[in-house]
């Protein structure tokens, strides 16, 4: 057998560092000025199959083996000084620059990141309904080291069984057998990443498996690379082809909702054909500008720029200005590239070039345990903030939607829940997960209230917009010995609008049946308009649905005005704004699009038991983050439970008065 499983030149490629920075720039640009994805860290992905491959395949035909210890301390000394004394950083800063409402999130990222999940946890809480628009953590863009990380070890376990192969069978073909198990990857992960990209973008922007394929096209260009010729003028028109299609990724394609996907491919390609055209040697190639002592320069801290870019900004972001301006935006990238060289040089490459592993590790070892004892710290500090801030709050200093019409002047007090609580401020029913989430149709039924001997017994149902009237609808059964059960499911509307063959149809057509069964209901509540859009079809759908279960099943029915909604989170602008700020971002904003519709509502069906919670948003006519002491909403448009509890006494006499009917 030829000691050598493929024979590949490992040589310095100038043009992939100067690459690299663009790659990182390119990021950085995006981030700060457009908020929007670049595609920058997809050619990070295919630079990193291609050297990683590189690597692989040099170190075994050097020494005929491929042992894990090796291979990975020196993936750990090069990757985990940087992305740890930047996590220490960010814990400190987080102890005087934090807003609260993100402690918690940006701590559960700072685990997720040191031990490379992050990509996951990210996963997870950006397909959570209530999580989605949550503000992004300062350690948000370490899903992309997660996801290199992972990517490491996967090609480890693949380069072991193909070596293993290629020994067992005495195979005088390695390429073919590299190629064919890369190809492989490469078409399973792509097919995934596009079918995964359709039916749910936020999860397949972030796992492992709709991204391998990145890696696998570098790996497959690595293998290939000295096989592929072509003139030089193509070599010079591909390079700056692929530049300038790099460049222009992010203006092209609307990434942040079509990523990963098939337009992944874009900034791929371009990738691609600026390590093509760098593979020749030009007079007015691209490789002449991307391998300038600058740029190799630069390229060489690019790891850095990546990593530093989001912390400066997010911390800019919490406490300055939500919109760097020119300027700003200059300076962040010009600092980032100043703290890139400097912990790079004095942290990063030290650790790295060490001749003992024993002396880099150890060093490793003392930031990972200064982070480790920060998170501990700051969770301690967290939990004493909410716990102090969990007492059983007096009604006559905390009235909440009452005071809207209360007589004479509230004495001011601290709002609750504070900013450490006021995220995870959730209905009982998501709390005891009897709230059906995205991914199921079958009902979930929460109960509540008095459960035996009860005079009625009252259903909320719909979507998160009826959940967070449960604080409420409890409050009022207190008063009355009603029982309340609780039938909902996130982002989906009680209405008649969904098809019986999707998850939200099935859901809805559950709900029905068990609705029309039952002989033990005797009033049902639910939103029937969506306050973000002025389609009087999706109100209608809403409506048509409760009249069905009046006229039809026989049962009692309260429609709920949605609540006034925002696009942008109000408790985070609260606090990072101040509650002046806030208020006049609510009042600039568009924030019940179903007015003309309720007018008609109201009109049109007088016999409907209706309810227009408005009024208790307001103050002297004024749109406000905060009534009778209580912070209102808990993100964008969903209520506190603190405050949905305060109508209780509204919702109590709607109810019993309909219930005795």
């Amino acid at each position: 057998m030829n000691k050598n499983i493929i024979n590949i030149e490992r040589k310095f490629r100038p043009e992939i560092e100067g690459l690299r920075i663009v790659a990182a720039l390119l990021v950085a640009i995006y981030h700060i000025w457009f908020g929007k994805v670049s595609g920058g860290v997809d050619v990070f992905f295919v630079v990193s199959g291609f050297l990683i491959t590189t690597s692989i395949i040099s170190t075994i035909n050097k020494t005929g083996e491929f042992k894990f210890w090796p291979y990975i301390s020196k993936l750990m000394k090069r990757l985990f000084p940087l992305a740890f004394i930047i996590i220490t950083v960010i814990l400190v800063l987080s102890i005087f620059f934090l807003p609260l409402t993100i402690f918690d999130k940006t701590l559960k990222e700072a685990i997720s990141s040191m031990f490379y999940y992050q990509n996951w946890q990210l996963a997870i809480s950006n397909t959570d309904y209530l999580d989605a628009n949550q503000m992004k953590s300062p350690l948000e863009h370490y899903w992309a080291m997660s996801i290199q990380g992972q990517f490491y070890i996967i090609w480890f376990i693949l380069f072991t069984c193909i070596l293993f192969g290629i020994k067992k069978y005495n195979l005088s073909n390695g390429r073919r057998l590299v190629n064919l198990v890369l190809g492989f990857i490469f078409v399973v992960s792509f097919v995934y990443s596009i079918y995964l990209t359709k039916v749910n973008q936020p999860l397949a922007y972030f796992i492992t498996f709709t991204r391998v394929w990145e890696f696998a096209l570098g790996g497959l260009l690595c293998i290939n690379l000295s096989r592929i010729k072509i003139p030089n003028i193509a070599a010079e028109i591909i390079g700056w082809i692929g530049l300038i299609g790099l460049i222009l990724t992010g203006a092209l394609f609307n990434v942040s909702t079509m990523f990963p996907g098939y337009i992944a491919a874009w900034p791929m390609t371009c990738a691609l054909l600026i390590i093509l055209s760098g593979n020749k040697e030009t007079k007015y190639g691209v490789k002449n500008f991307l391998a300038m002592p600058i740029m190799i320069k630069l390229g060489g801290v690019s790891f850095g720029i990546y990593l530093w870019h989001w912390v400066l900004l997010s911390f800019y972001k919490y406490n300055i200005s939500e919109n760097p301006g020119i300027i700003s935006g200059i300076l962040i990238i010009a600092l980032s590239i100043v703290l890139s060289f400097i912990t790079t040089k004095y942290i990063e490459a030290p650790i790295r070039n060490a001749k003992s592993n024993k002396v880099a590790f150890k060093k490793i070892g003392l930031i990972a345990l200064v982070n480790i004892l920060l998170i501990a710290g700051l969770y301690t500090q967290n939990a004493y903030l909410k716990t102090a801030d969990n007492k059983e709050l007096a009604s006559k200093d905390y009235p909440g939607a009452l005071a809207v019409k209360m007589k004479g002047q509230l004495k001011e007090m601290d709002p609750k829940p504070g900013f450490a609580n006021v995220f995870d401020d959730l209905p009982q029913s998501h709390l005891d997960d009897t709230n059906q989430g995205l991914k199921k149709s079958d009902l979930k039924i929460g109960t509540y209230g008095k459960k035996k001997d009860y005079k009625a017994t009252i259903a909320l149902v719909g979507s998160s917009h009826s959940e967070h009237w449960l604080g409420a609808v409890i409050e009022a059964a207190k008063e009355n010995d009603y029982r309340v059960i609780n039938i909902t499911r996130s982002g989906t509307r009680f209405s008649t609008g969904y098809e019986d063959n999707t998850l939200k149809g099935q859901w809805v057509k559950n709900l029905e049946n068990y609705l029309k069964k039952s002989d033990d209901i005797d009033l049902v509540l639910s939103h029937v308009t969506a306050a973000d859009t002025t389609k009087d079809r999706i109100q209608q759908q809403m409506v048509d649905e409760l009249m069905k279960v009046k006229n039809e099943y026989g049962i009692n029915v309260l429609a709920i005005r949605d609540i006034p909604r925002y696009e942008f989170n109000v408790s985070e602008e609260l606090e990072k704004s101040g509650e002046k700020e806030t208020i006049k971002m609510m009042n600039k904003a568009n924030n019940q699009k179903d007015e003309s519709y309720w007018k008609k509502l109201l009109e049109n069906e007088k016999n409907l038991a209706t309810f227009d919670p408005t009024e208790y948003f307001k103050i002297d006519g004024e749109y406000r983050p905060i009534i009778g002491n209580i912070v209102i909403y808990r993100d964008m448009d969903h209520m506190t439970n603190t405050y949905s509890k305060t109508f209780g006494p509204i919702l109590s006499e709607m109810i019993k008065n309909i219930v005795k009917k």
